[in-house]
């Protein structure tokens, strides 16, 4: 049978802070961020062709577009951003602790 491990082997080293999850307001400002835009944007190019179709057609194909487009790409992308940011404040707050 082997000998059991002495404290010292099996340290591990202390793993950086991880910041917290986001707060649900902070979630919801990022997917204004994204979706803001992208409606603006599909208004402004899509407007002149859909302007003689229903409001509820214009407004399925708009959200058709947009939502994926938003969750799949964009949001995403700017919760990875928050979270880089997030994690250099915690390092730089933990190296002026320290």
């Amino acid at each position: 049978m082997t000998a059991p491990a002495s404290p010292e082997t099996t340290a591990v080293p202390a793993a950086p802070a991880r910041p917290p999850m986001p707060s649900i307001h902070t979630r919801a400002l990022i997917t204004w961020l994204a979706i803001f835009p992208l409606v603006s944007i599909g208004m402004l190019a899509l407007g002149p062709i859909m302007e003689p179709w229903h409001p509820v057609f214009r407004a399925l194909l708009l959200t058709a577009l947009v939502v994926p487009l938003a969750v799949y790409v964009v949001v995403p992308r700017l919760m990875a951003g928050h979270g880089h940011l997030s994690r250099k404040a915690v390092e730089r707050a933990a190296r002026k602790s320290a």
